[in-house]
Formats: structure tokens, sequence, C-alpha cells
């Protein structure tokens, strides 16, 4: 396990209700009513809420990444993040699929953006070797 040398930020929520209750953050930027996925209440749901993170988190370490390789990044660049919660010998897992929108960049500098950004991002650190994941160029 890897051990923070440095602090950056913590992010601070309070929770009520599990997935049916609500979530906010300590500054008060972030209230949101969570809601099961698939069931007519109207909030978000955990896996809404990690596809948004993920895909913002490696949206900003492809960046950096592409600073290093010297490669301009499209303006509108974009990420379709699809998070399945399903289940697997009566435990529930999570699966990943990033759809990664590139636009104007060669295939080979895309792809060899992409797997340095997944190499770098906190989430895709987080999460590898634990659930499947893949990132597709589209």
């Amino acid at each position: 396990m890897t051990k923070l040398e440095k602090v950056l930020y913590t992010a601070k929520t309070h929770t009520t209700g599990g997935r049916d209750g609500a979530s906010r953050s300590s500054d008060g930027r972030l209230e949101v009513k969570l809601s099961s996925p698939g069931t007519t209440g109207s909030g978000t749901n955990p896996e809404q809420l990690f596809a948004a993170g993920w895909s913002a988190c490696f949206i900003s370490a492809m960046g950096l990444e592409a600073g290093k390789m010297k490669i301009a990044l499209p303006a509108d660049r974009a990420i379709d993040a699809e998070v399945d919660l399903g289940t697997t010998g009566g435990g529930y897992f999570l699966q990943v699929r990033l759809n990664v929108s590139l636009p104007g960049l060669e295939r080979e500098v895309a792809r060899a953006l992409v797997d340095a950004a997944h190499q770098t991002c906190p989430y895709s650190k987080a999460t590898r070797g634990n659930i499947d994941v893949v990132i597709n160029l589209v």
C-alpha cells in the first residue's frame, strides 16, 4: 500500500441514509440527494459520482502527460464514463469503461497519451487490479 508523503487536499462529506439519502461537502459546494440506481428517485447515485470524478481526474492526468509529451490536447476532449454495478458469486462489484475522445490526434499518439494517463491518474491507480477497466478511444 502506498502511503502519502504530503496531503494536497482532503475531501470531506457527510452522508445520511445510504443510497436513498443525501450527501453534502464540508465546504457547502456539493449537496446532492441520492437514489438507488434504476429507481424513480430524484437523486444521483454513487456510480454516477464515481464516473464523474474518475473522468474529470483522467482528463487532468491526460493534460499533465500531454505537457510531458509536448502534445497539444484538443479543446473538445471528452470522456464518456460508464460504471457498471453488478454481481458475481453473490457479491456486488463494479466495472468501468472510459470512452475517450481526442479529436484531431493521431490514433497512436492518442493511445500513448491515454496509456500514460492511466498510469498516473489517482483513480486508475486506486482501482488497478481490483476491477475490470477498459479504456476505449472513440
